[in-house]
C-alpha cells in the first residue's frame, strides 16, 4: 500500500516538477538538448529516465568544439566544431548540468 502511494507521488512530481521536460519527451518523443559537464552537448531523444537522470537516449548527436594543436611558429588555432553520430547511449545523471526542450 505505502508502495503504491509512493508510486504515484513520484508520478505526479514527474509530470509536474523538473523533470516533466524529461517525462514530456518520452511521451511525445521529441528531441531535448542536454549541456554535460564534459563541455560537449547532445541533442536527441529520450527514451527512458529516472530521479538521478540517468537517461536512455537515441538518435544522438553529440557537438563540441576543440582546439587545433598548433606547429612551429603558427598564430594560434581557430576553435574547430565537432559533431559525431550515435544510435544509443546511455547518460549518467551526475554529468549532467542542463536540460531544454529542442529550440526550433
Amino acid at each position: 500500500m505505502e508502495d503504491e502511494t509512493n508510486a504515484k507521488k513520484e508520478e505526479e512530481e514527474f509530470n509536474t516538477g523538473p523533470l516533466s521536460v524529461l517525462m514530456m519527451s518520452v511521451k511525445n518523443n521529441t528531441q531535448v538538448l542536454i549541456n554535460c559537464r564534459n563541455n560537449k552537448k547532445l541533442l536527441g531523444r529520450v527514451r527512458a529516465f529516472d530521479r538521478h537522470c540517468n537517461m536512455v537516449l537515441e538518435n544522438v548527436r553529440e557537438m563540441w568544439t576543440e582546439i587545433p594543436k598548433t606547429g612551429k611558429g603558427k598564430k594560434k588555432a581557430l576553435p574547430v566544431n565537432k559533431d559525431r553520430f550515435i544510435s544509443k547511449m546511455f547518460l549518467r545523471g551526475d554529468s549532467v548540468i542542463i536540460v531544454l526542450r529542442n529550440p526550433k
